[in-house]
C-alpha cells in the first residue's frame, strides 16, 4: 500500500491547527423572531390553510379527496379551494434497527436527514418541573424503549426538559446514541411541584407538595418553556409535533390535599375539629394555555400531552395513615380521584386545540399510537373573507363525509395575517445565527465539516474541525486581473444540554490569480480550526459561512463525543479521511466525498492504549463499512503495531480501503472497532464512526 497519503494525513492531524481569530460573532437568534417559510398552516388574506388527520379504528385513512371533507369557518361552510395528502414517511427508507441500551453505541448511525427528505419532527418535552419522583423512572425507561425499538431513520427527534437549557433547534437528531444520553440526563427536580409521590401518603404531617419550594412558580416556569419550544420549532419547515409529558398540567391552580396537613374534607378529623388554613388563591391559567396553542398552530406543530400518571389508584395503601370517619374517607378516595383528573385538563385544552390528542390511564404512554398518527396528514385551503382578519378567534371546523372516521384539526386561529404577526424582515446576523441552531443545513452555499475529538498535547481535550467550503457559490470580482470575494464564517460548540460552550467568527477576503482560482473552483476551499473544551461529554459543532455580498448561507454540523481520558480506559479520536486521488487530500479533510477506484485512508489516535505496565496493550482493529444499514465491506481483523512511536499514551493508527467499482454512490459509513483482546470487562472494544459519500 503506498504510505505517503496515509503519512501526510497523520501529520495533518497532528499539526495544531491555528484557530480562528476570537472575534465575538452576533448573538444568538431570539425564538420569538418570525422567519418567512413555507409553512404548513398559512393564514394570509389569499389563503387559509389548515392541516387535518382522519382516522377509522385508531388507524390513518390516506386515500380521501377534497370532495370527501366540509370546512366551515365560525360555523359558516368554507369552499374547499386547495387539497393534498402530505406523507412523512418515505416511501422506501431504512429498517429500524431495534437495539437496547448496551448495543447502542455501535448501533449503525442513521443517515443524516435532509430538509427536503419526508420525515418526522417530534420533540420530546419531559416536564420534570411537574413529574414526580415515581413518574421519572417510568418516562425513562418508555423513552429508552422508544429510542430502542420505535425511532425511524427518518425521524428527526429531540428529548428536552422545561427546566433545563432550552438551545432547542440543535437538539434534532436520529442518532440514537445522543438521545440515549439525554434520556440519561433525566432526573427527578427537587423544584418539582408534584413532589415525590404521584399521590403522597395521607399523614397529620406536612406533606412534600412543593408549587414554591425553590422561590418560583415552577408551572409558569414550564408553560414559558412550552413557550420557547414552540417558537423555536417555527423555524423549522412542514408540520411537526410536541410531546409534551407531565404529571401536573391543570387548567387552574389546585388547593391540593398534599400541600396541607390533610385533605380540606378531611381536615376537621386531622386537627381536633377546627380548620384553621384559609383557602388559597386560585390561578385561572386558561388565557396562557390559549396562547401556548395559538403559538403550536402559527408554528406549524401539533401537541400530544402524555398524563405520566398513568394508571394510579386512588384508594387508600399501607402508606396512608388517615383516621378520619368513613364518610370522610370516602371524600378523600373521591378527592385523590378527582385531583388525578384535574392534573390533566390543561394537557388535554391544548392537545385538542392543535390537533393532538391527551394519552391518559397508559403506562406504555402510546408513544407508537403518536407515530402513527404523525405518518401523513391532509391539508384542506379555502379563502378567507375580509372579515376573517378583525383580530378575533376564529373556530375551525372540519368534517370528513364518510361514516365511521375521527377528523381532528386545530380549534381555529386569531384573525392575524402572518405579514401582521411578523416583527420585522430577518437580517443577514439573525439568518447567520438561524443556520447555527437549526438540525437542518442551509445549502445557498455548500459547506461541508468534519469535527472530532483530540488529545494531542495533554493539556486538555479539542474539538477539531475541518471545513470545506464551495468557491462557486461566493462572488467573485475582478481586481487587478485578481477573483476577489468576501465571506463569514462563524462556528458555534453547543454542550448537550443546549448552552453554547464556545464560539467564533471571523471575516476572510479572497484574493487570487487565475490558477488560484481555478484550483479553488475545481477542489473546494479547505480550512481548519480547532476549540478547547473543559470537560467530557457529548458536543455539537456548528458552521456557517455567508458570502458577504449576496447574503448567501451555507451551514453544516457534527456531534463529537469527547471521553473521560481520566479513567484509564481505552479511548479513540474522530476519525479523518483523505484520498489516494491527486490534488483532493486536503479539501476532502472537510467534505468526505470521494469518487471510485480511489483509496479512502483514515487515520485516529487511540488514547490509554498502554496497560499497568506501560506496554501497549493486545489490540486488534475491525473495519467496516455500511450503506443504508446493512453492511457492504468486513475487512480482516488486524493487529495494532506501534513502530517509531515513542509516545504510546497516543498512539497513530490508520489504513486504507479501495472504493471498488461494486459499491454504488451515496452515503456511507466507515465504522472502527478497537478491541483489547485480554481485556475481561464489557468495555474491552471502542468503536468510532466516520460518514462519507461516494460520487460517481
Amino acid at each position: 500500500m503506498n504510505i505517503r497519503p496515509l503519512l501526510s494525513l497523520l501529520l495533518l492531524f497532528s499539526i495544531l491547527l491555528p484557530a480562528l481569530g476570537q472575534n465575538k460573532p452576533a448573538p444568538p437568534l431570539q425564538p420569538q423572531q418570525t422567519i418567512d417559510q413555507d409553512d404548513v398552516v398559512r393564514i394570509n388574506t389569499n389563503l387559509v390553510q389548515v392541516d387535518a388527520v382522519v382516522t377509522k379504528g385508531g388507524k390513518p385513512v390516506t386515500n380521501l379527496t377534497a370532495d370527501d371533507f366540509e370546512i366551515f369557518e365560525d360555523g359558516r361552510r368554507q369552499t374547499i379551494t386547495s387539497f393534498a395528502y402530505i406523507s412523512n414517511v418515505p416511501a422506501s427508507t431504512q429498517q429500524p434497527v431495534k437495539s437496547d441500551k448496551k448495543t447502542t453505541a455501535t448501533a449503525v448511525p442513521y443517515t443524516p436527514i435532509r430538509p427536503d427528505d419526508p420525515h418526522r419532527t417530534i420533540a420530546f418535552v419531559v416536564d420534570d418541573l411537574g413529574l414526580s419522583a415515581e413518574s421519572i423512572s417510568l418516562v425513562r425507561n418508555q423513552l429508552w424503549k422508544f429510542v430502542a425499538e420505535q425511532l425511524q431513520p427518518n425521524d428527526l427527534v429531540a428529548i428536552m426538559r422545561t427546566s433545563g437549557e432550552l438551545g432547542a433547534l440543535q437538539q434534532f437528531t436520529n442518532d440514537k446514541r445522543l438521545l440515549n444520553r439525554a434520556v440519561d440526563r433525566l432526573r427527578w427536580n427537587v423544584c418539582s411541584r408534584v413532589g415525590v409521590h404521584i399521590l403522597p401518603p395521607l399523614q397529620r404531617s406536612i406533606g412534600d407538595g412543593r408549587p414554591h419550594l425553590c422561590g418560583v412558580d415552577s408551572y409558569d416556569v414550564t408553560l414559558k418553556s412550552v413557550r420557547f419550544i414552540l417558537d423555536s420549532l417555527g423555524y423549522l419547515p412542514g408540520r411537526k409535533s410536541m410531546v409534551l409529558l407531565s404529571d401536573s398540567l391543570v387548567r387552574e391552580s389546585q388547593d391540593e390535599f398534599f400541600d396541607r396537613s390533610g385533605l380540606r374534607e378531611a381536615r376537621g378529623a386531622l386537627r381536633g375539629g377546627d380548620d384553621v388554613l384559609d383557602d388559597p388563591v386560585r390561578i385561572n391559567y386558561l388565557d396562557s394555555l390559549q396562547t401556548i396553542a395559538e403559538k403550536a398552530i402559527r408554528s406549524s406543530v401539533v401537541i400530544y400531552s402524555v398524563d405520566t400518571q398513568g394508571l394510579v389508584y386512588p384508594g387508600l395503601t399501607a402508606a396512608d395513615t388517615f383516621s378520619g370517619t368513613p364518610a370522610q374517607l370516602r371524600d378523600a378516595v373521591s378527592y385523590r380521584s378527582q385531583i388525578l383528573l384535574q392534573r390533566r385538563e390543561g394537557g388535554e385544552l391544548i392537545a385538542k386545540q392543535t390537533g393532538g390528542f391527551l394519552v391518559r390511564n397508559s403506562n406504555s404512554y402510546q408513544f407508537d399510537r403518536i407515530l402513527e398518527d404523525q405518518s401523513g396528514y391532509y391539508l384542506l385551503g379555502y379563502r378567507p373573507s375580509d372579515e376573517t382578519f378583525n383580530r378575533h378567534f376564529h373556530h375551525i371546523k372540519a368534517k370528513v363525509k364518510r361514516s365511521g372516521m375521527i377528523l381532528r384539526t386545530r380549534f381555529g386561529f386569531v384573525g392575524v395575517t402572518e405579514e401582521e404577526a411578523k416583527r420585522g424582515k430577518p437580517t443577514a446576523r439573525d439568518m447567520t445565527n438561524l443556520a447555527l441552531i437549526s438540525p437542518f443545513s442551509a445549502q445557498d452555499i455548500e459547506v461541508d465539516l468534519t469535527t472530532f475529538f483530540a488529545d494531542d498535547s495533554g493539556t486538555g481535550p479539542v474539538i477539531r474541525s475541518f471545513v470545506y467550503l464551495d468557491p462557486k457559490a461566493l462572488t467573485f470580482t475582478g481586481v487587478n486581473g485578481r477573483h476577489q470575494a468576501s465571506f463569514e464564517l462563524h462556528g458555534m460548540i453547543f454542550g448537550d444540554n443546549g448552552a453554547v460552550v464556545d464560539k467564533l467568527a471571523r471575516g476572510a477576503t479572497l484574493n487570487l490569480t487565475d490558477a488560484e482560482y481555478e484550483y479553488a473552483v475545481r477542489n473546494g476551499l479547505g480550512m481548519g480550526f480547532e476549540m478547547p473544551v473543559k470537560r467530557p461529554g457529548v458536543y455539537q459543532m456548528r458552521v456557517a459561512a455567508r458570502d458577504t455580498s449576496s447574503s448567501k448561507i451555507g451551514s453544516a454540523g457534527q456531534f463529537v463525543l469527547v471521553p473521560n481520558l481520566k479513567n484509564k480506559r481505552l479511548a479513540v479520536s474522530g476519525i479523518v479521511l483523505a484520498t489516494g486521488v491527486a490534488d483532493q487530500k486536503i479539501a476532502n479533510q472537510g467534505a468526505r466525498r470521494f469518487v471510485l477506484n480511489s483509496e479512502l485512508y483514515y487515520a485516529c489516535k487511540l488514547y490509554n492504549a498502554t496497560n499497568e505496565n506501560g506496554k501497549l496493550r493486545n489490540l486488534v482493529m475491525n473495519v467496516m463499512l455500511f450503506r443504508d444499514g446493512k453492511v457492504v465491506y468486513t475487512g480482516p481483523e488486524t493487529p495494532i503495531v506501534v513502530t517509531e512511536q515513542s509516545d504510546l499514551s497516543r498512539v497513530s493508527i490508520g489504513g486504507g480501503i479501495r472504493l471498488g467499482p461494486q459499491l454504488e454512490s451515496g452515503y456511507y459509513y466507515l465504522q472502527l472497532v478497537i478491541t483489547d483482546k485480554d481485556a475481561k470487562e464489557k468495555t474491552a472494544s471502542v468503536a468510532q464512526w466516520a460518514d462519507f459519500e461516494i460520487e460517481k
